[in-house]
């Protein structure tokens, strides 16, 4: 089965470039468009794409914001892309913290379009993550914030789960993590899905994001 895409942005150059290198790829296939987030919602649930590929900077509803009301009023939702024009962006950032599975760079190459697409679809690895380390350090509040302690603390994650959140912060895919413990791939997974539980987390983004903001793993 392919990977569906739903693609919203403002620009129509902007979607017909998206659309022309995704839809030369074999695995995937442009479901949608969208002109803003506000249309977002209905075509989520009428379409049921994989991934959602949104500019983070629109006039009506904002990727931040649409991102929110995915989220909240969708189930079982999409992955969701925010395709920004800068990596050091606030804005990039308050959507990762809204729920965004990861970002895009809308002067990125055609292979890390499809890269990207394919990796947000599959879960197991973080996109981008050295962009992540950067965003959480000049955004985040230093030190970790009270609140995000609160909820680390509150996971009681057991040492191994403890080591497998640093090395989902570092990038590492499930298969990589594997190989540096030395166990099967099924039982990082299993580890991964235990983070995400007790942190509340939707992925491993956001698993990530919490570990950074909390103090858990230090930017850098």
């Amino acid at each position: 089965m392919p990977v569906t895409v739903l693609l919203v942005d403002d620009e129509p150059l902007v979607r017909a470039g998206l659309r022309a290198v995704l839809e030369a790829q074999p695995d995937i296939q442009v479901v949608g468009e969208a002109a803003d987030g506000a249309a977002v919602i209905p075509l989520v649930r009428q379409l049921r794409p994989d991934v959602v590929a949104m500019d983070v900077r629109m006039p009506l509803m904002d990727g931040i914001e649409a991102t929110r009301a995915v989220l909240r009023s969708v189930e079982e939702p999409p992955k969701i892309v925010v395709v920004t024009t800068f990596e050091n962006d606030e804005y990039v950032y308050a959507a990762l913290r809204a729920g965004a599975d990861g970002f895009l760079l809308k002067r990125a190459r055609p292979a890390e379009i499809v890269h990207a697409v394919r990796l947000v679809a599959e879960g197991e690895s973080l996109l981008f993550p050295a962009s992540v380390r950067q965003l959480a350090a000049q955004y985040g509040e230093e030190g970790g914030n009270r609140a995000a302690r609160a909820a680390m603390e509150r996971a009681q994650l057991t040492e191994r789960e403890a080591e497998v959140l640093r090395l989902m912060a570092r990038g590492l895919s499930n298969a990589e993590i594997a190989a540096r413990l030395v166990v099967g791939t099924e039982t990082v997974k299993s580890h991964v899905s235990a983070v995400l539980a007790k942190l509340g987390a939707r992925d491993r983004t956001q698993a990530v994001i919490a570990a950074y903001e909390s103090g858990f793993v230090a930017p850098g």
